[in-house]
């Protein structure tokens, strides 16, 4: 039971990707997953930071087949949540994420 979270986002904080995986579907594989959706969607993305809890070998080398330049960071633990469903998670990562967007606009 649980989850892990792959979230893209750019400098500004902004949303850009969003992959949710049950705990059984390892960190590496759910990141690559998150890779592969931003090399599509994003073509002029060339930086990316990672924590250093990934497997950094599986991780790196689909970077490089990506043409990317991963760099690893110190793990943060950032929030807390309780949703028990992988659905119900992705949404409230989205409301948080048009808060902060709406927040932003009314007070630039």
């Amino acid at each position: 039971m649980g989850r892990k979270r792959h979230i893209a986002v750019d400098t500004d904080g902004r949303l850009l990707m969003v992959n949710l995986t049950s705990a059984d579907i390892s960190g590496s594989a759910g990141a690559q997953t998150i890779l592969d959706a931003i090399r599509t969607r994003w073509p002029w993305v060339k930086h990316l930071f990672a924590y250093a809890a990934y497997d950094r070998l599986k991780l790196m080398d689909k970077a490089a087949y990506l043409n990317f330049v991963l760099e690893f960071i110190r793990r943060r633990r950032l929030v807390r949540d309780d949703e028990r469903r992988i659905d119900v998670s992705t949404a409230m990562i989205h409301v948080a994420m048009g808060g902060l967007l709406l927040r932003r606009n009314l007070n630039p």
